[in-house]
Parts: C-alpha cells; structure tokens; sequence
C-alpha cells in the first residue's frame, strides 16, 4: 500500500520548511529510516528519513519550494510498483543566472561621464603574483563574483588578478584565505604590516660628563601605552550586492518579530566575579588537562541562572497575549546563543538544564557549540528553550541588550569581565579599594509578562549567588 510522505513537524514552533535536495529520485528504491530528503526550517536544516520501504513514485514538491507542515511531499509504494504515468518527476525551477557583481565604481552622475578607473595599486605595495589558472566562473559558481570589501583590497593591494584565482568559498566565492593562499604559493610577501608603533617620547641621552654625576633615585615610572600610528586613508568608490543566504534572512525575520511581539525592556547589574575568578584559576590546567577545553565565566553564570528561575519563574514562562494566557515551565530549558564564526546565531537549548551542576552544564554547552560550528544541529537542539542566555563578553563588549528569544520573556547577556578597583568591606567593617574583577550582567525582558520589582530581583539573585557561592563544591 503507497505511503505518503507529508512535510514533518520539525520543532514546536516550525510552521513550514524548505526542500534543499532530494536524495532520491522517481523510480530508486529506499529503505525504511534511508534519507529521503534534506529540509530546511527557520531553526535548522536536517535530513529527513523515509517511514517506509519501497520504491519512489512520486515527489510533489520541487527543490528549493516552501510548504507548510503536513503537506504531502512523496509517495512510497511497495517494491516493484511503477511511477505514476501521469506525475512525472518534480523539477527544481530553474535559477536565474545571476547579474555579475559590479565593478567598485561611482555612481553615474546625471551628465554623462565616463565612470572612475580603478585606482592603481601604491607602488611601495605592488608584488608581482603568478597563480595557476583555477575554474572560470560558471552558473555552478554563482556567488565567484560575490567579493567582500577585505578580500578586493587584499587583491588590489597585492596586485593579484582574481580571475587566476580559485575561489573555495559557497558557490565558489573567492575567501581571503585563497587570496593569502595564491601569495603564500608563489613566495610574494604577506600583505603589509601597519607601521611600527611610535613610543612615546623618551628623554635624550645626556653628555658623557653629566652621565658621571649620580642620578637622584626616583621610582620607576610605568611606561605609557604605545601611540599607534593611523593608516592612511584609502578612498574606495562604488559598492558591492550580496546575496543574503538563508541563515540571515531567518535571523532576519526572527529579530524583526520578536521585536513587535516582545515589549522589550532592559536591566543590568554590576557583579563582582573575584570570588568565581579564584576558583577558576586554581583549576584551569588540571580541568583543561582533563575536560580538553578552557573553564569560562559561562558555565558559573549559567548555573546561578537557573537557581534563580527557579526563585523567580515567572522570568521561566512563556507570555501568549492572544490567547490570555501564562505558561510556567516546571523544567528549565537553557537556551545557549552561539556564534557561527560572525556568519550568523543560533540559540541551541540545554534540555533539563536545572538537573545538571557546573561540570554538565560546560559539558553540554561545549557539547552544542561544535555541533553548531560543524552544522551537525538536531531539531530538538535548537527548540524548546525556556530562558536563553547571550555571552557577547569575549568579544570585548561593555553592555548589551539583546533581542528576546520568543515565546521566552527573557534573555540574559554576559559581558566582559575585568579588574577595576572596588570598595570592598573587610570582615572588621572597615572599607578598602582592592583591585577585583567586575563585570555586567544585562537582562532583556518583556514588560507584558512581569514588571521592573521582578526583573531587579531575578537579577540580584543571580548576582549574590556568584559573588557568595562556594564554587568548589561544584567542581567536586
């Protein structure tokens, strides 16, 4: 009897999905649980089984179209039975080629004039680089022509042609890493240092007979931050198109309807993190020896977090303003935001995350983020988060307020911590400056689930729970 293979339901809140590839065609034989085709949802691209064994007979819907769930997308009849005559196969709609990326020029002024040359490479920086000829351009290579504004100046400056080189990138894109790879083959010198920096100015030596008189002792002067130099400025006309791939328009739109659901507020505290930073310090070679990855502030923060959901769970519910109604999760379902190499985010969820100590939450969150980089993300990994924390901190920032991850209320940012000098009160009651590590904790929130009192006091949870924990005990 024929099977009918409908478009699955691919995370709570996935309503449709792409087909990328049909690892099939009409007339093959599959067995039961063999991919049958690859989808793409506004969370994650993941392959899609076959429920049954048989033959291909019919697919409904071509590469590259949008369905929503439970539309019928192929037939699976029983062995030896033949195609439908009157379905023939799906074809993907063919993709129009597309127009070649323009050349870096001015915009055409109203009087015609004929546009600005490219200018000419500064003669200090021209090297001379012969590349093997690699694959022209072709409709297979789509985005060859796509070039950022690094990877031209790179070229220009280095005095390399690109159509000698091959690109490596998606669609043949042509990466800066083939541009330094195309100098790095022939020799040719890497692309140019920035000027040595300029120390700040020293005392000139004294003559010889004043050097014999004996220099008053002084204490030693810490010596100022080197003056850097700026580059000379490098005028560039025109402008580039680039195609938005599929990861950004989905962040895209995400962002834009979390924004008008979500009545976005914003709330930070300052923390100090000296006590967490001790114990860090104490076990970083003996858990990097045993774990094979560093122990950052996350895991600790993490684990404060959750203590205080629990405490406060109206910051762990899901707000449905259409519906009048509140959800309060019992469980937490940490959502981790992670970077995918500045080519995109993804919020991927800690099942159960309030049944695991410091240890199982780095574990797991270590666990996720190379699934994430390495695009091996399940649908259940990237759904179901009930609070999502966001740690834009190792990247330098001071404060953030992030964009709530929806259905959520919440959304926690962590940022860099450094030392700062701090009033700190002694056991005896007496205040002194000590130098402690401080940093910043950001809560972005939705007004409709709860108000300001909430949202203070969630955060000053998480804030005495660092600074007054025992650490120790959860590394044991």
């Amino acid at each position: 009897m024929p099977t009918t293979v409908t478009m699955p339901q691919l995370g709570e809140t996935v309503t449709e999905g792409t087909i990328l590839r049909w690892a099939k065609k009409v007339g093959d034989s599959i067995a039961t649980d063999e991919v049958l085709v690859e989808i793409s949802t506004d969370k994650v691209d993941t392959e899609v089984p076959s429920p049954a064994q048989g033959v291909v007979t019919e697919l409904l819907v071509a590469e590259g179209e949008t369905v929503a769930v439970g539309t019928p997308l192929a037939v699976i009849g029983d062995a030896g039975e033949q195609p439908a005559a009157d379905a023939p196969e799906v074809e993907a709609p063919e993709p129009k080629a597309p127009a070649p990326a323009p050349e870096a020029e001015a915009p055409e002024p109203e009087a015609p004039t004929p546009p600005p040359t490219q200018p000419e490479p500064a003669p200090s920086r021209e090297v001379s680089v012969r590349v093997e000829p690699g694959p022209a351009p072709s409709a297979d290579a789509p985005n060859r022509a796509v070039l950022s504004p690094v990877v031209r100046k790179l070229a220009r400056d280095q005095g390399v042609n690109l159509e000698t080189v091959s690109g490596t990138g998606e669609g043949g894109r042509i990466t800066r890493r083939d541009v330094e790879a195309a100098i790095a083959s022939q020799g040719a010198t890497p692309p140019p240092e920035p000027e040595k920096p300029v120390e700040a100015e020293r005392e000139a030596p004294r003559p010889a007979e004043e050097a014999r008189e004996p220099a008053p002792a002084t204490r030693p002067v810490p010596s100022a931050p080197p003056v850097m130099v700026p580059p000379a400025p490098a005028a560039a006309t025109g402008s580039e198109e680039v195609a938005l791939d599929r990861l950004r328009v989905r962040i895209g739109e995400n962002m834009l309807r979390a924004k008008q659901t979500a009545a976005h507020v914003w709330t930070s505290v300052e923390v100090d993190y000296e006590r967490v930073e001790r114990v860090r310090a104490a076990a970083k070679e003996d858990w990097k020896r045993e774990e094979g990855f560093s122990l950052t502030y996350l895991p600790f923060i993490a684990r404060a977090t959750i203590d205080a959901l629990k405490e406060y769970p109206v910051v762990n519910s899901a707000f449905h303003l259409e519906e009048r109604k509140a959800v309060f999760h019992r469980n937490v379902n940490l959502g981790i935001a992670i970077d995918l190499d500045q080519k995109g985010l993804v919020v991927a969820t800690i099942r159960n995350a309030d049944g695991l100590r410091l240890v199982g939450l780095a574990r797991r969150i270590k666990e996720l983020a190379e699934k994430a980089r390495t695009g091996k993300l399940d649908p259940d990994d990237v759904s179901g988060s009930t609070f999502s924390i966001t740690n834009p901190g190792p990247f330098g920032s001071f404060m953030s307020a992030p964009i709530i991850n929806v259905p959520n209320v919440g959304i926690l940012s962590t940022d860099t911590v450094v030392k700062r000098p701090a009033v700190v009160t002694t056991p005896e009651g007496q205040d002194t400056i000590a130098v402690r590590h401080i940093g910043y904790l950001g809560l972005s929130w939705d007004h409709r689930a709860f108000d300001g009192s909430t949202a203070v006091l969630f955060l000053q949870r998480i804030k005495q729970d660092l600074e007054s924990w025992d650490w120790n005990q959860e590394l044991t």
